[in-house]
Order: structure tokens, then C-alpha cells, then sequence
């Protein structure tokens, strides 16, 4: 299995490592990123991986891209890919909140019979959503809570002092839809439990800041036919970003390995 990493930020330097130490089978290859960037590319990820500044660099056959770049990489790379029947692995699940893009991802998966997958991140619990959508549901809550310093470089610093907080404040209520377009950056969560469940305008997200915290905290309520389910996750960041959360990279892990699986679960 040929792969393109799209970012090699936190995340995409965690997949690429727990990638290289496993099966022969899975070979990451290639890294996209913006022209002039290839140096710090290479550095960041080593020299078993080449930099390109274009799919169209790559000799030989590719079988999956993974975007770990964020909303914008996602817009700008995915309709491609799919487009050429390259199948696509994404963790910017937020952005599927542009129904514009989504339906741009939708038209070009189809066109080359490629997939898009979304994988659940920082959130746990996704199967169980998805499962108690084939009914009815009555209730779909959100509820994402992190430090202070996580929300740093977001709209929550314009309706909080995040550096004087003493005590939990909630700087954002509304549907998914509105967090997912708002926070590009945090609300990647509330739209992969939305769009599992109720959809991402009929789905409640509270986003919170609670400087009592030290990991990311996410909360799940869930009421319908199948019965209720409570959920809470605190996960812990990946080194050096506090905004990025460690079982977001490792689910992308485990879905490339899944791929390869005889036995999935």
C-alpha cells in the first residue's frame, strides 16, 4: 500500500512514525506540502519519505492519501485525489460542515470510485452513534472542554480572557454546523459525533474552556430508540500541541492498518 501524507504537523509526524515500524506492507512514500516547504518536510519526517509539491511527482502507483493538513488541505487536495480513484483518509472531518465541499468530495469520490474516510479522532464511542441513527434519535449533546491555552488562536478570544480564567466558562452553544465552520481548528470532534448521528444541524455543541482541566475533555449525550448513552473521554495532547489530540493521530493509525486486516472489528 503506496501512501501520501497531506501535512506533517503533529499529527502527520505521529502517523508517519507508528506507520514505519509496522507491516512491509504499508510504505509512506510521499509528503505533500506547499512549494519552498520540501527542506523542513524532509527534516521533520526523514529521509525515507520524499517531499513533493504535486501528486503529479510521483512515479509510481498510489493507493491512499492521508490528510492530516486541516480544513484548507482538505478543500484544496481531496476532490483530486478522489477524482483520480485514490482513496482518501482525512481527520479535517469539520470541514464537511461547507456543503459546498462536501458535495465537490461527493461528486469526485464518485467519479473515480474512490472513498472518503473520516475517521472518529479524539472521540470514542462512533459505531454506537452511527448504529442508533438507523432509528430514532431524540437527543444528540456535545460537549468539548480543554484548558485554557488549547483555545488559544480561536474565536474564544473574543468572548473570554483566557489567561485570567478561574473558573469553567462555555464561549461557544449552537449546532455543529455553526462550530465546525467557526472553529476549524477545535470542533473537528463535534462534527465527526454529528455527522455519525443527528446530522450536523440537528446536533447541540457546547465548547468550554476550564482552566481545573489539563487534557481535552469531550462529552457525549445520546437519547433515542436504541436507549441512552452517556460518554467522556480525557485525552491527552500530543507533545508539543495542545490543540492536537494523541487518539486523533492514533486512529488514523488504526485505520490504515485496518485496511490490511483479515479480521476487522
Amino acid at each position: 500500500m503506496n501512501i501520501l501524507l497531506i501535512g506533517y504537523g503533529a499529527i502527520g509526524c505521529h502517523v508517519a512514525r507508528a506507520l514505519a515500524g509496522g507491516s512491509p506492507a504499508i510504505n509512506i512514500g510521499w509528503v505533500l506540502c506547499r512549494e519552498g516547504r520540501n527542506e523542513a518536510a524532509a527534516q521533520a519526517l526523514g529521509p525515507a519519505i520524499t517531499a513533493v509539491n504535486s501528486i503529479d511527482e510521483i512515479g509510481q502507483s498510489l493507493d491512499l492519501a492521508i490528510e492530516c493538513g486541516g480544513h484548507a488541505a482538505l478543500a484544496q487536495h481531496g476532490p483530486g485525489l478522489l477524482a483520480r480513484g485514490i482513496d482518501v483518509i482525512t481527520v479535517s472531518n469539520g470541514a464537511l460542515a461547507d456543503s459546498d465541499l462536501t458535495k465537490a468530495l461527493e461528486d469526485a469520490a464518485s467519479r473515480g470510485d474512490a472513498t472518503l474516510e473520516l475517521v472518529a479522532g479524539a472521540i470514542g464511542a462512533i459505531d454506537a452513534i452511527a448504529a442508533a441513527s438507523t432509528g430514532s434519535i431524540s437527543k444528540l449533546v456535545y460537549r468539548g472542554r480543554k484548558p485554557p491555552a488549547s483555545w488559544k488562536g480561536s474565536p474564544a478570544e473574543d468572548v473570554l480572557d483566557l489567561d485570567n480564567l478561574d473558573r469553567p466558562a462555555c464561549h461557544f452553544s449552537g449546532t455543529a454546523r455553526e462550530a465546525a465552520l467557526r472553529y476549524p481548528k477545535n470542533a473537528n470532534v463535534a462534527a465527526t459525533v454529528a455527522l455519525a448521528g443527528n446530522g450536523l444541524d440537528n446536533t447541540q455543541v457546547e465548547l468550554i474552556a476550564d482552566p481545573a482541566v489539563t487534557g481535552n475533555i469531550h462529552e457525549i449525550e445520546l437519547v433515542g430508540d436504541f436507549g441512552e448513552m452517556n460518554l467522556s473521554i480525557n485525552g491527552n495532547p500530543l507533545p508539543g500541541n495542545p490543540k492536537s489530540s494523541a487518539l486523533t493521530a492514533m486512529s488514523v493509525v488504526a485505520a490504515v492498518r485496518r485496511r490490511l486486516a483479515r479480521i476487522r472489528v
